[in-house]
């Protein structure tokens, strides 16, 4: 069964009336009976906060629940880890003296909660803070506590926030059979302009994840809005997701993790800047301007990460400077370049071959992109990828008949 709470028209939320209202302040201010003096596990991380950066844990807390164990996703519960860096479980929180569990250790096992810390729970509250591509791997940690919760008959209610990127926009394609993974649980698209509540209800009626799901919506987003528009505070909600900008370009450059080339991890902008040792950013940069897309231009760059792929290596490249967010396409522009390094330094485009969030049998570049096309395209030597962006855009006209049914806004 799944339910929809609605918050009523005359909530006051003092400085913050004319703000969007999240999710968990609907729980907050609107139902604050359904937590009083339940026993709850709470999924969440440092974005989850309310308009006045005051913590989900405090929050529920003081609205009388008891909060008896504490879940967090990739990075932590408290936000401290990389990419793809296990997090062990705390014996307990060092201020709410409850367990902290994490559903992001060693092993693909860890990823769902299991059974014995679901034990005595009333319900579970999911308050995550998406950035609207499929790969960002919170909205599946809710998809799998949603099937933990099921099998254990815990309600699981899940506070809805923004989809920062807006949620009408989608780019890319939808994940084939058999390239599943924690990057695409689902076959959405790359950019899926949905919100976490409505992924929740996307898992639930077309997924048939079955769970006693109540679904606490925002009051006051648009579909059309981007983040900047809610008046909400931006909580970098991971440690390579520093600005609303960073989302933006996310969609698309994070093909880039699937390769040998820098993505900008230990710079200032991840995601944003990208190259390689080796890489003529002025070459680059003509190269990428040569595809003409919309929305964006490419500034050549020397840059010298500090940790991760080339740390203290220097680096040539390019940044992307976004001129017109609304048209521009995030997975347009990281397939160009991919495309453009491997025109103009076909040596720096190598694949990533370690095994890629819990995956050792399937190239990184097939689990983000979906399928093995845009890699069979690329090692091919394509001159362009037109047919597979017809291909693309009929699969996101499929998927937008199923996505209709799940919107909540």
């Amino acid at each position: 069964m799944v339910r929809l709470s609605f918050p009523a028209t005359t909530t006051k939320l003092g400085l913050f009336m004319s703000r969007v209202q999240t999710g968990l302040q609907t729980l907050i201010h609107d139902f604050p009976e359904k937590i009083r003096g339940a026993r709850i596990g709470v999924v969440c991380h440092p974005a989850s906060v309310d308009a006045e950066l005051r913590h989900a844990l405090d929050l529920l807390q003081a609205a009388g629940a008891s909060i008896a164990a504490i879940f967090g996703p990739e990075h932590g519960a408290r936000g401290e880890a990389q990419d793809m860096e296990d997090v062990a479980d705390l014996t307990l929180d060092p201020r709410l003296k409850v367990p902290v569990h994490s559903l992001y250790g060693a092993t693909a096992e860890s990823l769902k909660p299991r059974p014995e810390q679901l034990a005595g729970l009333d319900a579970l509250v999911i308050d995550l803070q998406d950035v609207g591509a499929r790969y960002y791997t919170f909205v599946w940690t809710m998809a799998l506590c949603m099937e933990a919760a099921g099998q254990a008959g815990v309600r699981v209610m899940v506070c809805d926030r923004p989809n920062p990127i807006n949620g009408v926009t989608m780019e890319g394609n939808l994940i084939k059979p058999g390239f599943e993974s924690f990057v695409g649980l689902y076959p959405v698209p790359n950019r899926h302009g949905l919100t976490p509540g409505e992924i929740a209800r996307y898992v639930y009626q077309q997924q048939g994840v079955r769970c006693e799901l109540e679904i606490l919506p925002m009051r006051g987003w648009r579909r059309d809005m981007y983040f900047a528009e809610t008046g909400l505070p931006w909580i970098y909600p991971s440690p390579n997701m520093p600005t609303v900008d960073t989302a933006l370009v996310y969609p698309g450059m994070c093909l880039v993790e699937a390769t040998q080339l820098s993505e900008g991890r230990g710079t200032c902008r991840p995601f944003e800047v990208a190259g390689a040792p080796g890489i003529d950013p002025e070459e680059l940069a003509v190269e990428l301007a040569r595809h003409e897309l919309p929305g964006c231009r490419f500034r050549p760059l020397y840059f010298r990460p500090k940790f991760q792929k080339h740390a203290d290596t220097t680096c040539g490249g390019v940044q992307i400077h976004l001129t017109d967010r609304d048209s521009f396409d995030s997975y347009a522009v990281g397939v160009a370049f991919l495309q453009s390094v491997k025109r103009v330094a076909p040596e720096a485009l190598i694949w990533r071959v370690k095994p890629y969030e819990f995956v050792a049998d399937i190239p990184a570049i097939d689990l983000l992109a979906g399928d093995d096309g845009l890699r069979l395209a690329l090692d091919g030597g394509r001159a362009d990828l037109a047919d597979l962006a017809a291909k693309w855009r009929q699969e996101r006209a499929a998927f937008a008949e199923i996505r209709r049914e799940c919107l909540l806004y």
